[in-house]
């Protein structure tokens, strides 16, 4: 695990939340949605959302990588055996016998981005519905939120499957 790709994909949200929230783009809409004023926007601590955004955005990019790395998923299967620990253990010579036969099998940028829109439509879009509905926020509010969620989860799906 590569917690320096993992940071480095964890910048991408805050990227790209400034350039789909910009009026330019999405943001004179997202504004409209949300049913606030520019003024309230302008009263928040925007050092404490960018930290913020920053470490959830490192977990999001944690929960990513088991996703769109599948040998995560081979891993798992051997870890809990017994003897894994030990180079001279069957467990474990399997496994590298896996790793080094398929362990860069899937690991393009392609691929990643592709279970990263996934998560995007299968994860962050039934959150964002069940938050708007209970917020009576509209279907408009909810796509604009998950347009930036499907770029922004593609690119950080792609970004940890191609380098780490």
């Amino acid at each position: 695990m590569n917690f320096l790709v993992l940071a480095l994909a964890a910048l991408i949200p805050l990227v790209m939340g400034f350039l789909w929230y910009n009026p330019k783009v999405m943001g004179n809409a997202w504004i409209k949605s949300t049913g606030l004023a520019e003024e309230e926007l302008r009263k928040t601590n925007m050092a404490v959302i960018f930290i913020m955004t920053y470490i959830f955005s490192f977990l999001i990019a944690m929960a990513l990588m088991p996703m769109v790395i599948h040998q995560f998923g081979v891993m798992s299967v051997f870890v809990g055996e017994t003897g894994f620990n030990d180079p001279n253990s069957e467990p474990f010579k399997e496994f590298s016998g896996l790793m080094a036969k398929y362990g860069t099998r899937f690991r393009t940028f392609k691929h990643g981005m592709l279970h990263g829109c996934i998560a995007s439509i299968f994860f962050a879009l039934p959150i964002l519905g069940i938050n708007a509905l209970f917020e009576r926020k509209s279907a408009k509010y909810i796509l604009i939120h998950l347009g930036y969620w499907f770029i922004t989860l593609g690119l950080m799906g792609g970004v940890i499957c191609q380098f780490n």
